[in-house]
């Protein structure tokens, strides 16, 4: 993720140059060399250097000498616990999801939204395991995920244009909403409704149906799933599990307003 301003400079001065290499780092989702950071990055070769060197002597990041390669460090581990502990909903909602789970038994997905896109929290697999992109700590696109429908749809009327012009619409399968329009028109449905689908606009064979947590304001706090595959389970069955769905949502946005998401 490049924090920039749309002149291309960074906003935040040094901080958001290093946390760009950190971003950088962290998504290569491996050890990575300096060369490799230097291909992608729009530092010059003596900045990134420095930005490596002073993220590596604070603990931020790793420095594998025999390797050469920069991986993430136990500090920022501690950091992410700590951030997963206080920030998240994924430790308030885990009674929630194990419930949840044991009731219907497909896949359970817990997302909250990062910069216009979904920030996966937590996850329980279904009884018979589908294999599919999502994952706890993993960033996924918000304009064809069911969770990141969700969000988007309630979010504040600016803020939810604004995210809406930082998707990307890259057509992942023929389904792929893949313009403003089409996603604006999808987002005032799922308003009216409640609940969001994913028709396989994501990845082939993987269909959800997903609804917003929501504070008692309507704050935007996440958005819960029940995912399957199309082999085994259709939208129409998926729709079934509504009432399920919704009432785990509430329940989860009740606990969560009345311990560390107050308004």
């Amino acid at each position: 993720m490049n924090r920039q301003t749309t002149q291309g400079g960074h906003a935040d001065g040094t901080v958001g140059k290093a946390l760009d290499v950190m971003d950088r780092v962290a998504a290569a989702g491996r050890p990575v060399r300096f060369a490799e950071l230097l291909a992608g990055s729009d530092h010059p070769k003596a900045t990134l250097y420095r930005l490596l060197q002073t993220l590596t002597s604070q603990g931020m990041l790793i420095y594998d000498e025999a390797r050469q390669t920069y991986a993430p460090g136990l500090r920022l581990v501690r950091l992410a616990h700590a951030a997963w502990q206080q920030s998240s909903l994924a430790p308030i909602a885990r009674p929630y999801l194990d419930a949840l789970s044991e009731r219907v038994g497909e896949t359970i997905h817990l997302a909250q939204m990062d910069q216009g896109q979904v920030l996966y929290v937590d996850k329980r697999n279904a009884r018979r395991p589908v294999d599919m992109f999502s994952e706890a700590g993993k960033i996924g696109p918000g304009y064809c995920t069911g969770v990141g429908k969700a969000m988007l749809a309630f979010l504040p009327p600016d803020d939810r244009a604004r995210a809406v012009n930082m998707q990307s619409f890259f057509a992942h399968t023929p389904r792929t909403l893949t313009s403003p329009q089409a996603l604006t028109e999808e987002l005032a449905a799922i308003r009216a409704a409640g609940v969001s689908f994913d028709r396989e606009e994501h990845e082939p064979g993987i269909i959800c149906i997903a609804a917003p947590i929501l504070s008692s304001t309507g704050r935007v706090l996440g958005a819960l799933s029940i995912t399957a595959a199309t082999r085994r389970n259709t939208l129409d069955g998926l729709d079934q599990l509504r009432p399920a769905l919704t009432e785990t949502a509430e329940q989860i946005a009740a606990a969560a307003e009345t311990w560390q998401f107050p308004d």
